[in-house]
């Protein structure tokens, strides 16, 4: 059974930083991308970054691009997101997938950004 951990939400003040991380289990994490998403609410969940399955290639959505920073430990089975310089947008439930259009999805972390 695929499943997803996300951890290290919380509040924080703008211009602060948060490290997610993301254990997963049920399947090969090693083999292939893995990405995190959000959700504000009343809004659709959408991409924040991705990384390849050896870490060599990273994505970011460009709302993030130089702030946040993914990456993963495949010994761990832990997908990692460094956020940096939090702005009041940024708050949003964040989870961890291998593919948005997956079926299994965890429960997420919360991430509040406001003063």
């Amino acid at each position: 059974q695929v499943q997803f951990v996300e951890s290290g939400g919380g509040w924080v003040q703008p211009g602060g930083s948060l490290r997610l991380s993301c254990v997963a289990s049920g399947f090969i994490f090693s083999s292939g991308t893995m990405s995190w998403y959000r959700q504000a609410p009343g809004k659709e969940r959408e991409f924040v970054a991705g990384i390849t399955l050896g870490g060599g290639i990273t994505n970011y959505a460009d709302s993030v691009k130089g702030r946040f920073t993914i990456s993963r430990d495949n010994a761990k089975n832990t997908l990692y997101l460094q956020m940096n310089s939090l702005k009041s947008e940024d708050t949003a439930l964040y989870y961890c997938n291998t593919r948005p259009g997956a079926s299994s999805w965890g429960q997420g972390t919360q991430v509040t950004v406001s003063s």
